[in-house]
């Protein structure tokens, strides 16, 4: 199998980087992301929400679609497994979900502030904001800024589930294992219904979408242009997803709103057999690959998770006030609330990407690994002990254990 990988690698490799021309030193954060300091705002600002007055966006795919004549089902014990798990554990947006229900958006954003600042008594922050455009505002200018950054938010994941319907696909096409492929075409499943209760809930219970940020649109180009199936698997699987699950995972417990605590939970479901998926696959292919190849994957993890931090500063939304970002990012910093809620975004990436091998591979002995250092550098290194996803998705599975209620 490792020969027919690296063949169809080779072949569908396209324009990217063949794996001879792979440098044996790591690239500078420059190289890989444009910019020397990762937490430096003006370059961060200075990507921008392209006009996105035109509905559909071509993305390149110089991917070959690979057939597979193996059809030897359960090949790959846990890749079966999580097939069997997920043709049970599908649900209907349209009648699993009580979309009857009346939201009430400003409480909403109310609950969820009260969550993440416990000593707030209202929505005004803590923090001295005499001297930006913030001074006059009060609780009701506040509350407006919340439904907007509830908006945006769940707009973004909105798109970053449209991004994953399209590499699912692409991954059912690439990948040269059947039992990937099985799995996979699931996937295509579960994205299609993630993206339809995201858009409906903006649409019908808040007030519409935002377009997708810059920083997670640059993203999901890049993930669906290279060819190679196992950076499909790790942009997505391991990355996107893996910063989903945490998010949503934190959601479910700060919002009271019921149709979006359901919604959340069943979308959480799905979403941990998503990137149980790209650990178990990931996890046997690494083990295949070379220093160079692994290289290039810490590199890859790294551009990722700082692009995906990068589109939490909602820079879309301030547009929308015509109110200049970079001012008032020490402010924004200064919201306990605010910077746990972007940490703990990478409690999932950080064990999965070590029981990938990727925090310390290359690393001299006693030697801090390349991505390590990099994860330090951004705060999140803390979560790399905290359960991976490889098997956490069976106690997550709320479809399978809301029918085991309602039989019961």
């Amino acid at each position: 199998m490792r020969k027919v990988v690296e063949r169809i690698t080779q072949q569908s490799r396209g324009p990217d980087m063949a794996i001879t021309d792979v440098t044996t030193r790591m690239r500078s954060n420059e190289e890989i992301i444009g910019r020397v300091d990762i937490n430096d705002p003006d370059a961060i600002l200075s990507v921008t929400t392209l006009d996105e007055t035109d509905v559909v966006h071509a993305v390149e795919d110089a991917a070959d679609a690979i057939f597979t004549w193996g059809y030897d089902k359960g090949e790959r014990a846990q890749l079966n497994r999580l097939y069997e798990k997920a043709k049970t554990s599908q649900w209907n947006a349209t009648t699993d979900l009580p979309w009857e229900l009346d939201v009430d958006v400003e409480k909403l954003v109310r609950d969820q502030n009260a969550a993440m600042n416990p000593d707030a008594t209202d929505l005004v922050p803590p923090f001295d904001v005499s001297h930006t455009p913030l001074a006059s505002w009060g609780d009701k200018e506040y509350l407006a800024l919340g439904i907007e950054m509830q908006n945006h938010l769940l707009s973004q994941f909105m798109h970053g589930e449209q991004g994953a319907l399209l590499c699912t696909a692409k991954i059912v096409e690439t990948v040269p294992w059947i039992d990937a492929k099985y799995y996979a075409a699931t996937q295509v499943m579960d994205e299609a219904r993630h993206v339809e209760v995201f858009a409906r809930y903006l649409d019908e219970k808040l007030t519409g979408h935002y377009p997708i940020n810059a920083h997670l649109r640059m993203l999901l180009d890049d993930i669906i242009n290279d060819s190679r199936w196992d950076m499909t698997y790790l942009g997505m699987q391991i990355m996107v997803e893996g910063l989903a699950l945490a998010a949503f995972g934190m959601l479910h417990q700060t919002t009271s709103e019921p149709l979006l605590k359901k919604l959340l939970r069943y979308v959480m479901s799905d979403e941990a057999r998503h990137v149980a998926f790209g650990v178990l696959s990931l996890e046997e292919y690494y083990r295949e690959l070379n220093a160079a190849e692994i290289r290039e994957r810490q590199e890859f993890a790294f551009e990722a998770a700082v692009r995906m931090r990068d589109r939490f500063l909602q820079q879309e939304v301030w547009q929308r006030y015509d109110i200049e970002v970079a001012p008032l990012i020490p402010i924004m910093q200064q919201d306990p609330g605010r910077m746990l809620f972007q940490q703990l975004l990478f409690s999932k990436i950080v064990p999965n990407c070590k029981k990938l091998g990727l925090l310390d591979a290359g690393a001299a002995a006693g030697e801090k690994g390349w991505l390590r250092e990099r994860f330090e550098e951004m705060d999140v290194i803390q979560f790399e002990d905290l359960v991976d996803t490889g098997d956490e998705y069976e106690e997550l599975d709320a479809v399978a254990e809301d029918r085991a209620a309602a039989n019961a």
